[in-house]
């Protein structure tokens, strides 16, 4: 590799390290609005104001404001089921069974939650609208998530760990509403809860509901 090529790579790396950083702050900027306001009340000024940017960065990362909001719930989205994975996999190499996995994978969307409360809040809120553009983009993203959870699910049953009976896809899905409705419960109205004290009880109900131990 010559010097200039290195130097290209090193630009193109920093360049693209800050577009990053600043599609981040777009993101950081809107979900507080939308949350504060409502989608249809925020303006890309305001955008732009909260990210400390110019009202041109928005449109030079971002089509629209609607495009903005549907890559925002497309990346929030990423983080929850790279989080639920992580979760599920860390609990594969320690050898540790599918129930671990789900309390795992339980703990890691409160951490989540815990983190971008004002982002979960919208993504519940999406999910009930039928005439967004992005609908179609929120419905892809949210099946990856819960696929996340069917897949450790589909494990437990061919080990014999779950019972056949298992609905995969209603039980994956009741597993990720109870920790999205739960939180945003304890966020909103039990905030003197910790983490730590929601992460016990939901424990309690997935051991109970799904493994039948005592």
């Amino acid at each position: 590799m010559t010097i200039g090529t290195m130097e290209s790579s090193s630009a193109a790396t920093h360049g693209s390290s800050r577009r990053e950083a600043t599609r981040q702050k777009l993101y950081e900027a809107a979900v507080t609005l939308i949350a504060e306001q409502g989608f249809s009340a925020t303006t890309v000024d305001e955008i732009a104001e909260r990210a400390g940017v110019a009202k041109g960065t928005v449109y030079y990362n971002f089509a629209s404001k609607s495009v903005l909001f549907e890559e925002l719930l497309r990346h929030g989205v990423g983080l929850l089921t790279a989080s639920l994975r992580e979760a599920a996999e860390r609990t594969a190499r320690e050898g540790r069974g599918r129930v671990d996995a789900l309390d795992a994978m339980v703990r890691a969307g409160l951490v989540f939650i815990d983190r971008y409360p004002a982002f979960t809040q919208l993504y519940v809120a999406e999910l009930w609208r039928t005439n967004r553009a992005w609908q179609s983009t929120l419905l892809v993203v949210r099946q990856e998530a819960v696929a996340v959870v069917e897949g450790v699910l589909r494990e437990g049953v061919a080990s014999g760990e779950f019972s056949e009976e298992i609905d995969v896809p209603l039980t994956a899905a009741a597993l990720v509403g109870m920790v999205l409705v739960a939180a945003l419960d304890w966020k909103s109205f039990q905030a003197e809860r910790s983490l730590d004290d929601v992460h016990a009880a939901l424990s309690r109900l997935l051991q109970g509901r799904v493994s039948g131990r005592p």
